[in-house]
């Protein structure tokens, strides 16, 4: 199924309020988490008005260590305080062999400090003939409400997107409220969203592309990586849409361009240009150090495109 052209010009709905999630980057320091930083780009987030989204492929949720993935938590809700909200990968990674009792365990301590767990994939989700649908039953059977998420192999080697028979199943999971879909292929995004006007309003789509971050026009609200470069900037555009004020269009486009740098091959070094620009005119900040890198001349690269994004939100 492939959603036409009239079809999709029917859904586009100006004043429509768009519910932006941020993947916080977590920059690093000899090897190490650097915390401060970090609390600091959360806060920021959030009073920029986005929904702060931890553990994420952003924040090297892979990468960090059961005990990291917890600290964060424990760090974001202080920082935050006890009612904002707050999103947070449910990951399986260094918590021994048994990937399913390290989702619960993971899942357990994201509802202790009263966040929305996101189900990050794994090599379970990957296992040659698995039943995906019945695997989210399985790892959500004593949560009350999680995000789905399908991520392209471009961004990790255990991603996997799933065929449309399968992600429509997913739709009958009482406790998936939403989905994060991260094919980087908006064909397949509209195609799940007129599978959602079909078969369950209300369940939200949040598009991980942001090589098509106009997205939001059709109906996907958004988790992205690319936010995280610039929080302030995705609030703006957003209220611009709800208010149905045209300065949406430029400075769409110059998130978008910033997208399209940002997002080239390989795809994983996105996580260094986000360091690269938040650190535009301060202190330098660092990925991860397994994150591939980006050429020494980066900055250059991205510093016209900053001041693109400071015009168009000044106009």
């Amino acid at each position: 199924m492939t959603i036409t052209i009239p079809a999709l010009l029917e859904r586009i709905t100006t004043r429509r309020r768009i519910h932006g999630i941020t993947a916080v980057l977590l920059p690093f320091r000899a090897e190490q988490p650097d915390w401060e930083v970090w609390e600091g780009h959360l806060l920021r987030c959030a009073i920029a008005g986005l929904d702060p989204a931890i553990n994420m492929d952003t924040g090297f949720g892979p990468q960090l260590s059961p005990a990291q993935r917890r600290e964060a938590l424990r760090r974001a809700r202080r920082v935050l305080g006890p009612d904002r909200a707050l999103v947070a990968g449910a990951l399986p990674f260094g918590a021994g062999d048994d990937l399913l009792h390290a989702y619960h365990s993971a899942l357990r301590d994201i509802l202790e400090v009263g966040a929305i767990p996101i189900v990050f994939q794994s090599p379970l989700f990957a296992a040659p003939g698995v039943d995906v649908p019945a695997l989210y039953r399985r790892i959500l059977a004593d949560v009350p409400r999680a995000l789905a998420f399908e991520l392209s192999p471009l961004f990790a080697p255990f991603g996997r997107i799933y065929d449309l028979p399968t992600w429509e199943r997913l739709l009958d999971i009482p406790q998936l409220v939403g989905a994060k879909h991260s094919s980087l292929d908006r064909l397949q995004e509209l195609d799940r969203l007129e599978l959602i006007a079909r078969r369950r309003p209300g369940f939200r789509m949040y598009t991980g592309n942001d090589l098509a971050i106009d997205l939001v026009m059709w109906g996907s609200d958004y988790l992205l990586g690319l936010s995280t470069f610039h929080p302030e900037a995705f609030a703006l555009r957003d209220r611009w849409w709800l208010e149905g004020d045209p300065r949406f269009y430029a400075l769409n486009d110059a998130l978008q361009a910033l997208g399209m740098v940002a997002f080239r091959d390989p795809v994983p070094a996105y996580k260094h240009s986000a360091a690269v620009f938040l650190s535009l005119g301060g202190t330098p900040l660092e990925p991860h150090p397994d994150c591939p890198r980006r050429p020494v001349w980066e900055a250059e690269l991205l510093r016209p495109i900053a001041a693109m994004i400071a015009r168009a939100m000044a106009a």
